[in-house]
């Protein structure tokens, strides 16, 4: 936990890049007892408090049930009057404000806070996009009119810039999930033109050398180099492959099977070099 506090604080002043970090932290550390115990060690450290109510939240997520939600919102809050300018308690408070179902209202006010702090939040707008969407607390008119003024008000190249294309990619997915012949005919979807014009933005600039400078960027050139692969545009997922250059990212190739196996599969077909 030593390694960890010195990483974090080297991304204190670096919101993007300290949301990143404590989100992959979480996650791998989900199982452990190392947060909860740094943050009993060290009860005024907010990046303790933070990492060890984000683990708790990712455990929760995993197992379907959340051990102990008030200890989460407390730990936020405690860490929120520590580092009044850190976003970060704040989107977790949001993650768990999302698995509780809690109102719009609610949500919509954490939402508020997070983007007082961090204007371009990635992690929050592809929460709030989730929280949005007919399988949360929304329905898919709500999730097109916040893509539609996502992308009115948003820098191209913003840690949030993926938020649009994330919208397609769960769209399709819905789509595979009724089985059947929606299944068979969901590689239609994106010669509809809402979802081919947002992977034409998307394909005409993220690989440019240089263009996204987030912590997450790989992340989001993986979203584009699955979502060419499922539109069959393969010629133009080559170079977004070549930029990635090997970083897989689970999601959202997991949808299909092992997300190594699956993303080495799609490279091949799309005639990318190793």
């Amino acid at each position: 936990m030593a390694q960890t506090s010195r990483l974090l604080d080297q991304s204190r002043a670096d919101w993007d890049r300290r949301t990143h970090r404590l989100s992959v932290l979480a996650w791998r550390l989900s199982e452990s007892h190392g947060p909860r115990a740094w943050a009993t060690r060290e009860p005024r450290n907010a990046s303790a408090l933070v990492l060890a109510a984000w683990a708790q939240l990712e455990r929760g997520r995993s197992r379907g049930r959340l051990e102990d939600a008030a200890g989460i919102a407390d730990s936020c809050l405690r860490a929120a009057e520590l580092a009044p300018q850190d976003p970060t308690p704040w989107v977790v408070l949001l993650g768990l404000s999302r698995l509780e179902r809690r109102s719009q209202s609610e949500v919509l006010g954490l939402w508020n806070e997070i983007l007082t702090r961090d204007r371009w939040n990635r992690e929050a707008y592809l929460s709030m996009l989730r929280y949005l969407g007919p399988e949360e607390m929304g329905s898919r008119v709500q999730v097109l009119d916040f893509v539609d003024a996502v992308r009115a008000r948003t820098p191209a190249d913003a840690p949030c810039a993926a938020t649009e294309l994330t919208s397609q990619v769960l769209q399709y997915h819905s789509l595979l999930a009724l089985g059947g012949v929606e299944a068979l005919m969901a590689r239609n979807h994106w010669s509809h033109a809402p979802a081919g014009q947002a992977l034409d933005r998307a394909a005409h600039t993220w690989a440019r050398p240089g263009f996204f400078h987030h912590a997450a960027a790989l992340a989001d050139l993986n979203l584009l180099a699955y979502a060419l692969t499922a539109a069959d545009r393969r010629a133009e997922a080559r170079p977004v492959f070549e930029a990635i250059n090997g970083t897989v990212a689970p999601w959202p190739w997991s949808v299909a099977g092992e997300p190594v196996s699956v993303f080495e599969k799609a490279r091949i077909r799309s005639g990318a070099g190793v």
